[in-house]
């Protein structure tokens, strides 16, 4: 219950309020200007200021942060669980909230500060406190649940604010407000498990994901990375079995210092023994030359010479003959001194190669040797190459490990998911019809409040659905605004009365003075005194704020005289003096 509301700046209208209903009446005056109608009597200024004092945010542009409200200190005294307290918030330090009460009943202990003689709690804090205390919600709550009911989403439905777009739709307190969150408050404040809706919640989430990923390896913008999950986990096997052998090499591997000098003096050798064997090619070739001279050395034959002559009948003197002898045995010798010269050369040659062949087999051994050194290790140039090539190598299969999860993930949620919302399906019907009383009691207490409208009762549905628990509201006409209007009418005084009987509930029911717009002057006298029934019935406080000349004076029966529920206190835009906070901002 809220009591009173006050404020330290000296121009500020303060409001004390009754049990029951409260009508804040703005009187309108004929001859406000243009200017003065534009800003107002302050009614709508009031809700926000309610929210204000129970924990809204206080955005650069809110009015609470003019310089003309900044500096104000306002106050609500109010009733939080079985105590009194007053709180007290500026726009100047919106972040921290002043309290006087009994701190040692409150689920968040502030802090005391002495020199002041009050408490302070973080605006945060104290959130969690109304959430704690007038919704049964955990405090602080579990920053690790996610898509739960929340103090300031459920608490908008009992102060509904224009400027949010609060009166569009009876389940909607907020043009923002998304579907998981009206699931979630409305089935947490009527009773229903809410937990099933945010739980679907989660599964929108899923479904999303994988609907673009889906949509994305359609149109191939993750082709490259997705791609077929066999494919992947084929190039996987591959790019971790090329990580073991890397991770073999440089386990064995061994940095050797002289590695480049030694490389040198391999390539140094192989030089070598390619220049000696082209040597040896070479005095091969010349043994095989030799070797054919040698051949064709034959002594001369003088004895044709002579048959010749004899032939031509010619008679040599044997002085002649005996020169023939000496020619033939100078010949011989010739031709024995160049036999003797070829088979020196061909011995030396082949000496020549057998000195290479051993000097190409003492080259070769220290060239083994050298390798085997070579093989057994390298530079650490090469190290480092392994070592850069193994990371390029494990970071190619964590990308594919991730590719491979993405990919297995997209080729199998559809199927998981499809089998999950068939189970949230199921458990919500199981819930609907498990707490039929609570349906029930919903739908029968709105009939009730639409049937004191209207001849023709209205009707409450609530529904297990594919997408989640569905309140749907209808009242006859219900296209015009001002149907529209009523539909939230009923629907927030029905709420209010069921979550109360839960202990969910901050015990008041605010409407702004733009839920009677379009609305039938006898509906609106009905709504009022129906409000008035019903407040002091079941014990709420219903807070309404009006113009002057939309206030019906009749369409009340007789014994209710709706004077009597005016606060005392009366705004007027007639003057700049006249609004709530006596000042235009």
């Amino acid at each position: 219950m809220m009591r009173r509301i006050s404020s330290d700046l000296a121009s500020f209208k303060n409001l004390t309020f009754r049990p029951g209903l409260n009508i804040l009446l703005a009187d309108k005056s004929e001859g406000a200007t243009d200017r003065q109608s534009r800003n107002g009597a302050g009614k709508t200024s009031f809700v926000e200021l309610v929210h204000f004092l129970c924990g809204s945010k206080a955005p650069k542009d809110s009015i609470f942060r003019t310089p003309a409200l900044i500096d104000s200190e306002f106050e609500i005294v109010m009733d939080v669980g079985d105590d009194e307290y007053s709180v007290t918030r500026t726009g100047k330090k919106p972040s921290i909230v002043i309290l006087n009460g009994p701190a040692e009943s409150l689920p968040i202990q502030p802090k005391y500060i002495e020199r002041d003689g009050h408490y302070e709690i973080s605006n945060e804090n104290w959130k969690s406190i109304l959430g704690a205390c007038w919704f049964d919600l955990d405090a602080p709550p579990n920053p690790d649940e996610k898509n739960t009911p929340t103090f300031r989403s459920l608490f908008s439905y009992f102060a509904r604010r224009q400027g949010s777009g609060a009166f569009q739709t009876p389940v909607q307190h907020s043009g923002q407000q998304q579907l998981w969150d009206q699931q979630v408050a409305i089935s947490y404040l009527l009773g229903l498990d809410w937990r099933i809706a945010s739980d679907l919640q989660g599964l929108r989430g899923k479904e999303k994901i994988v609907k673009e990923l889906g949509r994305a390896a359609r149109s191939g913008d993750l082709g490259t990375f997705v791609g077929r999950a066999a494919d992947i986990r084929t190039r996987l096997a591959v790019a971790e079995r090329k990580i073991e052998r890397l991770s073999s090499q440089l386990q064995t591997f061994q940095v050797i210092p002289e590695y480049r000098d030694l490389q040198g003096e391999a390539n140094d050798i192989t030089a070598q023994i390619n220049s000696l064997g082209e040597e040896n090619f070479i005095d091969r070739g010349l043994i095989g030359d030799l070797e054919a001279s040698l051949v064709e050395e034959r002594e001369p034959d003088l004895s044709d010479l002579g048959r010749l002559y004899e032939e031509a009948g010619v008679v040599l003197p044997d002085m002649i003959r005996r020169r023939f002898d000496e020619v033939e045995v100078f010949h011989r010798t010739i031709i024995e001194n160049r036999r003797s010269h070829l088979t020196n050369e061909i011995a030396s040659a082949s000496r020549r190669i057998q000195q290479r062949e051993r000097t190409q087999s003492d080259l070769d051994v220290r060239r083994r040797q050298i390798m085997e050194i070579l093989q057994s290790g390298g530079a650490l140039e090469q190290y480092t190459a392994m070592r850069e090539e193994l990371g390029r190598a494990e970071a190619e299969v964590e990308n594919l490990r991730q590719r491979l999860t993405a990919a297995e993930t997209l080729e199998s949620s559809k199927a998981e998911l499809e089998i999950e919302r068939a189970r949230i399906a199921q458990a919500l019907r199981d819930d609907v019809h498990e707490r039929e009383d609570i349906v029930n009691e919903a739908i029968v207490t709105f009939e009730e409040l639409s049937e004191a409208l209207y001849e023709t009762a209205g009707s409450l549905t609530i529904d297990a659905t594919a997408n989640g628990p569905s309140f749907e509201v209808k009242i006859e006409g219900q296209r015009s605004k001002g149907i529209t209007n009523m539909q939230i009418f009923c629907f927030d005084l029905m709420l209010l009365e069921l979550s109360s009987r839960r202990g969910r509930s901050p015990g008041f029911l605010i409407h702004d003075s733009h839920l009677f717009d379009g609305v039938d002057e006898r509906q609106v006298a009905k709504a009022l005194q129906l409000g008035a029934d019903r407040a002091a019935e079941h014990g709420y406080q219903y807070i309404v704020t009006m113009n002057s000349d939309v206030l019906p004076e009749d369409g009340y029966r007789p014994d209710f005289d709706v004077r009597e529920y005016i606060l005392d206190t009366k705004v007027t835009d007639a003057t700049d003096t006249g609004g709530l906070f006596g000042l235009r901002f």
